[in-house]
Protein backbone atom coordinates (compact mmCIF):
# COMPACT_ATOMS: atom_id res chain seq x y z
CA UNK A 1 0.00 0.00 0.00
CA UNK A 2 2.90 2.49 1.11
CA UNK A 3 4.28 2.14 -2.64
CA UNK A 4 1.97 1.25 -4.86
CA UNK A 5 0.06 5.08 -3.69
CA UNK A 6 3.50 6.50 -3.82
CA UNK A 7 3.74 5.13 -7.39
CA UNK A 8 0.45 5.63 -8.88
CA UNK A 9 1.14 9.20 -9.19
CA UNK A 10 4.93 9.22 -9.68
CA UNK A 11 4.92 8.94 -13.23
CA UNK A 12 2.44 10.53 -13.92
CA UNK A 13 3.43 13.83 -12.13
CA UNK A 14 5.53 15.28 -15.40
CA UNK A 15 2.59 15.12 -17.77
CA UNK A 16 0.51 16.79 -14.77
CA UNK A 17 2.82 19.45 -14.66
CA UNK A 18 2.83 19.83 -18.36
CA UNK A 19 -1.03 19.88 -19.22
CA UNK A 20 -2.11 21.65 -16.17
CA UNK A 21 0.13 24.33 -15.47
CA UNK A 22 2.25 24.06 -18.69
CA UNK A 23 5.74 23.59 -16.96
CA UNK A 24 8.84 22.96 -18.67
CA UNK A 25 10.99 19.75 -18.61
CA UNK A 26 13.65 22.15 -16.55
CA UNK A 27 10.98 23.60 -14.06
CA UNK A 28 9.07 19.77 -14.02
CA UNK A 29 12.74 18.13 -12.61
CA UNK A 30 12.92 20.87 -10.22
CA UNK A 31 9.80 20.83 -8.69
CA UNK A 32 9.49 16.61 -8.57
CA UNK A 33 12.65 16.96 -7.14
CA UNK A 34 11.78 18.41 -4.11
CA UNK A 35 10.00 15.62 -2.34
CA UNK A 36 13.64 13.61 -2.73
CA UNK A 37 15.47 16.54 -0.85
CA UNK A 38 13.13 15.91 1.78
CA UNK A 39 13.08 12.63 2.49
CA UNK A 40 17.14 12.76 2.47
CA UNK A 41 16.98 15.36 5.12
CA UNK A 42 14.41 12.97 7.19
CA UNK A 43 16.24 10.13 6.57
CA UNK A 44 19.17 9.77 8.97
CA UNK A 45 16.90 11.79 11.84
CA UNK A 46 13.68 8.63 10.91
CA UNK A 47 16.35 6.08 11.70
CA UNK A 48 17.37 7.53 14.61
CA UNK A 49 13.88 7.93 15.69
CA UNK A 50 12.63 4.29 14.91
CA UNK A 51 15.95 3.07 16.99
CA UNK A 52 15.18 5.70 19.76
CA UNK A 53 11.35 5.23 20.70
CA UNK A 54 8.33 2.84 20.47
CA UNK A 55 8.95 1.39 16.93
CA UNK A 56 4.90 1.11 16.22
CA UNK A 57 4.47 4.82 17.84
CA UNK A 58 6.75 5.88 15.01
CA UNK A 59 5.48 3.95 12.00
CA UNK A 60 2.18 5.01 12.50
CA UNK A 61 2.60 8.56 12.94
CA UNK A 62 4.66 8.58 10.27
CA UNK A 63 2.56 6.60 7.98
CA UNK A 64 -0.37 8.95 9.22
CA UNK A 65 1.03 11.72 7.86
CA UNK A 66 2.33 10.30 4.56
CA UNK A 67 -1.50 9.59 3.82
CA UNK A 68 -3.00 13.00 4.56
CA UNK A 69 -0.35 14.48 2.22
CA UNK A 70 -2.09 12.89 -0.90
CA UNK A 71 -5.05 15.03 -0.09
CA UNK A 72 -3.13 18.03 -0.58
CA UNK A 73 -2.57 17.16 -4.04
CA UNK A 74 -6.50 17.35 -4.73
CA UNK A 75 -6.57 21.18 -3.65
CA UNK A 76 -2.77 22.33 -4.73
CA UNK A 77 -4.27 25.45 -7.70
CA UNK A 78 -0.86 26.65 -8.43
CA UNK A 79 2.54 25.44 -9.19
CA UNK A 80 3.48 27.03 -6.26
CA UNK A 81 0.95 25.31 -4.31
CA UNK A 82 1.63 21.99 -5.76
CA UNK A 83 5.64 22.38 -5.27
CA UNK A 84 5.13 23.02 -1.81
CA UNK A 85 3.48 19.81 -1.01
CA UNK A 86 4.97 17.44 -3.16
CA UNK A 87 8.34 18.79 -1.35
CA UNK A 88 6.84 18.78 2.33
CA UNK A 89 5.42 14.80 1.31
CA UNK A 90 9.48 13.73 1.06
CA UNK A 91 9.51 13.66 4.59
CA UNK A 92 6.67 11.79 6.05
CA UNK A 93 7.61 9.29 2.74
CA UNK A 94 11.56 8.98 3.41
CA UNK A 95 10.13 8.54 7.47
CA UNK A 96 7.35 5.97 7.12
CA UNK A 97 9.70 3.78 4.53
CA UNK A 98 12.36 3.74 7.21
CA UNK A 99 10.08 2.38 10.10
CA UNK A 100 8.21 0.19 7.48
CA UNK A 101 11.21 -1.66 6.71
CA UNK A 102 13.37 -1.22 10.23
CA UNK A 103 9.73 -3.00 11.82
CA UNK A 104 9.10 -6.15 9.25
CA UNK A 105 12.91 -6.95 9.72
CA UNK A 106 11.80 -7.06 13.70
CA UNK A 107 8.90 -9.69 13.00
CA UNK A 108 11.29 -11.67 11.31
CA UNK A 109 12.50 -14.53 13.01
CA UNK A 110 16.87 -14.28 12.81
CA UNK A 111 17.47 -17.99 10.66
CA UNK A 112 15.14 -16.53 8.02
CA UNK A 113 16.18 -12.86 7.69
CA UNK A 114 17.80 -12.70 4.60
CA UNK A 115 15.35 -14.61 3.34
CA UNK A 116 12.67 -12.32 4.74
CA UNK A 117 14.06 -9.02 3.55
CA UNK A 118 14.05 -10.60 0.34
CA UNK A 119 10.16 -11.25 0.15
CA UNK A 120 9.30 -7.65 2.19
CA UNK A 121 11.32 -6.24 -0.81
CA UNK A 122 8.93 -8.37 -3.53
CA UNK A 123 6.34 -6.55 -1.78
CA UNK A 124 7.65 -2.89 -2.07
CA UNK A 125 8.54 -4.01 -5.82
CA UNK A 126 5.15 -5.43 -6.50
CA UNK A 127 3.68 -2.25 -5.51
CA UNK A 128 5.95 0.04 -7.27
CA UNK A 129 5.73 -1.98 -10.60
CA UNK A 130 2.00 -2.60 -10.66
CA UNK A 131 1.03 1.44 -9.56
CA UNK A 132 1.93 3.09 -12.46
CA UNK A 133 0.44 0.37 -14.86
CA UNK A 134 -2.81 1.17 -12.98
CA UNK A 135 -2.45 4.86 -12.77
CA UNK A 136 -1.79 5.17 -16.78
CA UNK A 137 -4.91 2.91 -17.38
CA UNK A 138 -7.17 5.11 -15.48
CA UNK A 139 -5.77 8.53 -16.96
CA UNK A 140 -6.50 6.93 -20.39
CA UNK A 141 -9.97 5.91 -19.21
CA UNK A 142 -10.86 8.77 -17.24
CA UNK A 143 -7.92 11.47 -17.62
CA UNK A 144 -8.76 12.28 -14.22
CA UNK A 145 -6.00 13.17 -11.77
CA UNK A 146 -8.36 13.95 -9.62
CA UNK A 147 -9.58 10.21 -9.34
CA UNK A 148 -5.88 9.29 -8.96
CA UNK A 149 -4.94 11.70 -6.54
CA UNK A 150 -7.98 10.20 -3.92
CA UNK A 151 -7.11 6.75 -5.10
CA UNK A 152 -3.89 7.05 -3.87
CA UNK A 153 -4.86 8.87 -0.42
CA UNK A 154 -7.39 5.57 -0.03
CA UNK A 155 -4.34 2.91 -0.82
CA UNK A 156 -2.32 4.97 1.40
CA UNK A 157 -4.84 5.11 4.54
CA UNK A 158 -5.57 1.43 4.04
CA UNK A 159 -1.67 0.60 4.39
CA UNK A 160 -1.95 2.77 8.13
CA UNK A 161 -5.06 0.92 8.98
CA UNK A 162 -2.98 -2.95 8.67
CA UNK A 163 0.15 -1.56 10.41
CA UNK A 164 -2.39 -0.54 13.44
CA UNK A 165 -2.70 -3.87 14.09
CA UNK A 166 1.25 -4.51 14.59
CA UNK A 167 1.73 -6.87 17.61
CA UNK A 168 5.51 -5.88 18.57
CA UNK A 169 7.68 -7.71 21.05
CA UNK A 170 9.12 -5.13 23.64
CA UNK A 171 12.59 -4.17 22.52
CA UNK A 172 15.39 -4.12 25.11
CA UNK A 173 15.97 -0.95 26.81
CA UNK A 174 18.72 1.64 25.86
CA UNK A 175 20.94 1.20 28.92
CA UNK A 176 20.92 -2.94 28.02
CA UNK A 177 21.39 -1.80 24.35
CA UNK A 178 24.48 0.13 25.34
CA UNK A 179 26.04 -2.15 27.44
CA UNK A 180 26.52 -4.46 24.58
CA UNK A 181 27.17 -1.98 22.13
CA UNK A 182 30.93 -1.41 21.28
CA UNK A 183 30.99 1.97 19.95
CA UNK A 184 33.84 3.15 17.45
CA UNK A 185 33.22 6.69 17.25
CA UNK A 186 33.70 9.74 19.14
CA UNK A 187 30.66 10.92 21.42
CA UNK A 188 29.85 14.40 21.81
CA UNK A 189 28.58 15.49 24.97
CA UNK A 190 25.91 18.00 25.53
CA UNK A 191 25.23 19.17 29.58
CA UNK A 192 22.25 21.49 29.85
CA UNK A 193 21.51 22.25 33.50
CA UNK A 194 20.70 18.96 34.82
CA UNK A 195 20.11 16.90 31.67
CA UNK A 196 22.87 15.01 29.86
CA UNK A 197 22.80 14.04 26.54
CA UNK A 198 25.25 11.43 24.32
CA UNK A 199 25.17 11.27 20.76
CA UNK A 200 27.25 9.88 18.54
CA UNK A 201 27.12 10.48 14.37
CA UNK A 202 26.37 6.39 13.99
CA UNK A 203 23.30 6.55 15.62
CA UNK A 204 21.96 8.81 12.43
CA UNK A 205 24.48 7.19 9.86
CA UNK A 206 25.79 3.85 9.49
CA UNK A 207 29.37 4.86 8.59
CA UNK A 208 30.68 1.86 7.58
CA UNK A 209 28.71 1.66 4.90
CA UNK A 210 29.49 4.34 2.74
CA UNK A 211 31.27 2.27 -0.19
CA UNK A 212 27.64 0.72 -0.78
CA UNK A 213 25.86 4.08 0.34
CA UNK A 214 27.90 5.28 -3.08
CA UNK A 215 26.69 2.70 -4.96
CA UNK A 216 23.69 2.81 -4.16
CA UNK A 217 23.41 6.67 -5.00
CA UNK A 218 24.70 5.14 -8.49
CA UNK A 219 21.63 3.08 -9.37
CA UNK A 220 18.96 4.91 -7.83
CA UNK A 221 20.25 8.14 -9.85
CA UNK A 222 19.74 5.69 -12.97
CA UNK A 223 15.94 4.05 -11.79
CA UNK A 224 15.20 8.00 -11.34
CA UNK A 225 15.87 9.36 -14.58
CA UNK A 226 13.79 6.14 -16.11
CA UNK A 227 11.26 6.03 -13.85
CA UNK A 228 10.13 10.01 -13.72
CA UNK A 229 10.36 10.60 -17.66
CA UNK A 230 9.00 7.10 -19.14
CA UNK A 231 5.53 7.94 -19.49
CA UNK A 232 6.19 11.32 -21.04
CA UNK A 233 9.54 10.33 -23.33
CA UNK A 234 6.97 7.79 -24.30
CA UNK A 235 4.57 9.66 -25.62
CA UNK A 236 6.09 12.43 -27.03
CA UNK A 237 9.44 10.72 -28.96
CA UNK A 238 8.35 7.09 -28.96
CA UNK A 239 4.46 7.85 -30.22
CA UNK A 240 3.26 5.24 -27.13
CA UNK A 241 0.06 6.29 -25.73
CA UNK A 242 -1.43 3.09 -24.40
CA UNK A 243 2.02 0.98 -23.74
CA UNK A 244 3.84 2.96 -20.78
CA UNK A 245 1.63 0.65 -18.41
CA UNK A 246 2.91 -2.76 -20.29
CA UNK A 247 6.72 -1.13 -19.43
CA UNK A 248 5.77 -1.40 -15.83
CA UNK A 249 4.16 -4.69 -15.85
CA UNK A 250 7.23 -6.37 -17.54
CA UNK A 251 9.72 -4.13 -14.88
CA UNK A 252 7.54 -6.26 -12.69
CA UNK A 253 7.87 -9.93 -13.88
CA UNK A 254 11.14 -9.18 -13.65
CA UNK A 255 11.64 -8.33 -10.47
CA UNK A 256 9.31 -11.01 -9.05
CA UNK A 257 11.29 -13.67 -11.15
CA UNK A 258 14.66 -12.47 -9.42
CA UNK A 259 13.22 -11.91 -6.12
CA UNK A 260 12.15 -15.53 -5.82
CA UNK A 261 15.36 -16.82 -7.09
CA UNK A 262 17.11 -14.29 -5.36
CA UNK A 263 15.06 -14.69 -1.77
CA UNK A 264 17.00 -18.35 -1.69
CA UNK A 265 20.24 -17.35 -2.31
CA UNK A 266 20.00 -14.63 0.32
CA UNK A 267 19.08 -17.49 3.04
CA UNK A 268 22.15 -19.74 1.91
CA UNK A 269 24.26 -16.21 2.49
CA UNK A 270 25.19 -15.53 -1.37
CA UNK A 271 24.39 -11.79 -0.56
CA UNK A 272 27.99 -10.81 -2.74
CA UNK A 273 26.56 -13.47 -5.54
CA UNK A 274 23.28 -11.73 -5.79
CA UNK A 275 24.14 -8.72 -5.36
CA UNK A 276 26.89 -8.96 -8.62
CA UNK A 277 24.43 -10.19 -10.24
CA UNK A 278 22.22 -7.64 -9.89
CA UNK A 279 24.16 -5.35 -10.96
CA UNK A 280 25.83 -6.90 -13.79
CA UNK A 281 21.79 -7.62 -15.03
CA UNK A 282 21.04 -3.75 -14.06
CA UNK A 283 23.46 -1.95 -16.58
CA UNK A 284 22.77 -3.57 -19.21
CA UNK A 285 19.15 -3.28 -18.97
CA UNK A 286 19.93 0.85 -18.90
CA UNK A 287 22.18 0.49 -22.15
CA UNK A 288 19.06 -1.27 -23.63
CA UNK A 289 17.17 0.89 -22.97
CA UNK A 290 19.48 4.48 -23.95
CA UNK A 291 20.75 2.58 -27.22
CA UNK A 292 17.65 1.22 -28.99
CA UNK A 293 14.96 3.92 -29.27
CA UNK A 294 12.24 1.64 -30.64
CA UNK A 295 9.55 -0.72 -28.82
CA UNK A 296 12.29 -3.76 -28.91
CA UNK A 297 13.95 -2.06 -26.52
CA UNK A 298 11.79 -0.12 -24.81
CA UNK A 299 10.16 -3.39 -23.67
CA UNK A 300 13.43 -5.48 -23.47
CA UNK A 301 14.90 -3.13 -20.79
CA UNK A 302 12.07 -2.86 -19.08
CA UNK A 303 11.98 -6.68 -18.19
CA UNK A 304 15.97 -6.69 -18.23
CA UNK A 305 16.16 -3.50 -15.45
CA UNK A 306 13.32 -5.66 -13.25
CA UNK A 307 15.57 -8.90 -12.89
CA UNK A 308 18.89 -6.95 -11.84
CA UNK A 309 16.63 -4.55 -9.61
CA UNK A 310 15.14 -7.67 -7.99
CA UNK A 311 18.83 -8.98 -7.27
CA UNK A 312 20.45 -6.20 -6.28
CA UNK A 313 18.12 -3.88 -3.71
CA UNK A 314 17.39 -6.79 -1.17
CA UNK A 315 21.25 -8.07 -1.47
CA UNK A 316 22.36 -4.55 -0.77
CA UNK A 317 19.27 -3.93 2.05
CA UNK A 318 21.06 -7.44 3.75
CA UNK A 319 24.46 -6.22 2.92
CA UNK A 320 23.70 -2.67 5.22
CA UNK A 321 21.76 -5.04 7.99
CA UNK A 322 24.51 -7.30 8.10
CA UNK A 323 26.94 -4.37 9.01
CA UNK A 324 24.88 -3.09 12.03
CA UNK A 325 24.16 -4.74 15.59
CA UNK A 326 20.69 -4.96 16.46
CA UNK A 327 20.29 -1.75 18.02
CA UNK A 328 21.02 0.04 14.68
CA UNK A 329 18.67 -1.63 12.38
CA UNK A 330 16.50 1.66 11.56
CA UNK A 331 20.35 3.36 11.03
CA UNK A 332 21.11 0.82 8.91
CA UNK A 333 18.06 0.84 6.65
CA UNK A 334 17.71 4.97 7.12
CA UNK A 335 21.20 4.75 5.33
CA UNK A 336 20.39 2.62 2.38
CA UNK A 337 17.07 4.49 1.93
CA UNK A 338 18.91 7.80 2.69
CA UNK A 339 21.57 6.91 -0.53
CA UNK A 340 18.75 5.96 -2.55
CA UNK A 341 17.03 9.15 -2.20
CA UNK A 342 20.40 11.31 -3.14
CA UNK A 343 20.50 9.63 -6.51
CA UNK A 344 17.10 9.18 -6.88
CA UNK A 345 16.80 13.04 -6.44
CA UNK A 346 19.94 13.69 -8.68
CA UNK A 347 18.26 11.80 -11.21
CA UNK A 348 15.17 13.87 -11.95
CA UNK A 349 17.12 16.95 -11.74
CA UNK A 350 20.13 16.12 -14.23
CA UNK A 351 17.70 14.21 -16.22
CA UNK A 352 15.21 17.33 -16.42
CA UNK A 353 18.04 19.55 -17.39
CA UNK A 354 19.62 17.11 -19.85
CA UNK A 355 15.87 16.57 -21.72
CA UNK A 356 15.46 20.33 -21.34
CA UNK A 357 18.59 21.49 -23.51
CA UNK A 358 18.75 17.99 -25.50
CA UNK A 359 16.48 15.09 -25.49
CA UNK A 360 15.09 12.36 -23.75
CA UNK A 361 17.93 10.10 -25.27
CA UNK A 362 20.41 12.03 -23.78
CA UNK A 363 19.28 12.28 -20.34
CA UNK A 364 19.06 8.05 -20.50
CA UNK A 365 22.59 7.77 -21.55
CA UNK A 366 23.33 9.94 -18.50
CA UNK A 367 21.25 7.32 -16.74
CA UNK A 368 23.09 4.64 -18.24
CA UNK A 369 26.34 6.16 -17.97
CA UNK A 370 25.84 6.46 -13.50
CA UNK A 371 24.65 3.26 -13.11
CA UNK A 372 28.24 2.14 -14.89
CA UNK A 373 30.12 3.79 -12.50
CA UNK A 374 28.23 2.01 -9.71
CA UNK A 375 29.41 -1.25 -11.38
CA UNK A 376 32.45 -0.37 -11.10
CA UNK A 377 32.66 1.02 -7.85
CA UNK A 378 30.81 -2.43 -7.06
CA UNK A 379 33.85 -4.70 -8.16
CA UNK A 380 36.60 -2.56 -7.50
CA UNK A 381 35.85 -1.65 -3.65
CA UNK A 382 32.50 -1.61 -2.06
CA UNK A 383 31.97 -5.80 -2.50
CA UNK A 384 35.35 -6.47 -0.47
CA UNK A 385 34.71 -4.12 1.89
CA UNK A 386 31.35 -5.50 2.89
CA UNK A 387 33.22 -8.69 3.04
CA UNK A 388 35.72 -7.69 5.99
CA UNK A 389 32.64 -5.63 7.73
CA UNK A 390 30.38 -7.55 8.22
CA UNK A 391 29.27 -9.08 11.30
CA UNK A 392 28.50 -12.83 12.53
Amino acid sequence: MLYFSFMLVTPLFPLYLSDVFGATKEVTGMVLSGYALTALLIRPFSGFMIDSFPRKLVLLVCYGLFALFFGGYLVAGSLLFFCIIRTLHGAPMGATTVANSTVAIDVLPSKRRAEGIGYYGLSNNLGTAIAPTIGMLIYQWTASYDLIFLISFLTASIGFAINSTLQLKPRPSKKEESTNRNDTFRKIHFSLFTFHFSLSLDRFLLLKGWPEALCMVAYSFSYGVVSTYIAIYAKQELGITTGTGLFFTLLCIGLISSRLVGARGLQKGRIVENASRGVLTSVIGYLVFAAFHNMWGFYGAAFIIGLGNGHMFPAFQTMFISMAPASQRGTANSTLLTAWDTGFGLGIILGGIVAEYFSYGAAFWIAWLGNAIGVVSYFAYARNHFLRNRLS
